[in-house]
């Protein structure tokens, strides 16, 4: 690994520990990891599926590696659409903040703050107590089934 790398590790957010107060430890192997993303209150319904090692876009991953990270993402994906029945799921690898290979997977309402925009967008209405309380009781769910969809496989 080269310094560059060593010191970008270093300083990156999504290679530090899984206890961060932002962020809820879903589900864990050697080769990735799955959070939900505690400080968006906006969108309760967003996890992160995060690759362990320090690398920055798809193409840094053996052919396999890109394979066994999209079966994730589609996997948590397909919890959120069965367990919440959002009206959208919205699947995004940006890193141009975080230059960690990272997939954000966010449930959508057509009510929700930010709706038809993505969530990073001007707001267009405001978030509904009750939507946001009803997601919030059933999130743990969604992580247990997460959890028991990506350990069981």
């Amino acid at each position: 690994m080269s310094d560059e790398v060593t010191g970008a590790a270093a300083a990156c957010v999504l290679c530090g520990p899984d206890d961060d107060q932002s962020a809820y430890l879903v589900a864990r192997s050697r080769d990735w990891r799955v959070v939900r993303v505690l400080d968006n209150g906006d969108h309760p319904a967003f996890w992160r599926v995060i690759w362990n090692d320090h690398a920055a876009e798809m193409s840094d991953l053996e052919p396999p590696q890109r394979s066994a990270l999209m079966q994730v993402v589609c996997k948590v994906e397909a919890v959120i659409r069965r367990e919440l029945q959002p009206h959208k799921v919205n699947l995004a690898s940006l890193g141009n903040v975080v230059p960690h290979l990272h997939w954000h997977v966010i449930a959508r309402w057509q009510d929700d703050p930010h709706f038809p925009q993505p969530i990073w967008c001007t707001r267009q209405r405001d978030a509904t107590m009750a939507h946001r309380m009803r997601l919030e009781v059933s999130l743990p769910q969604v992580d247990r089934a997460i959890q028991t969809e990506l350990m069981n496989r």
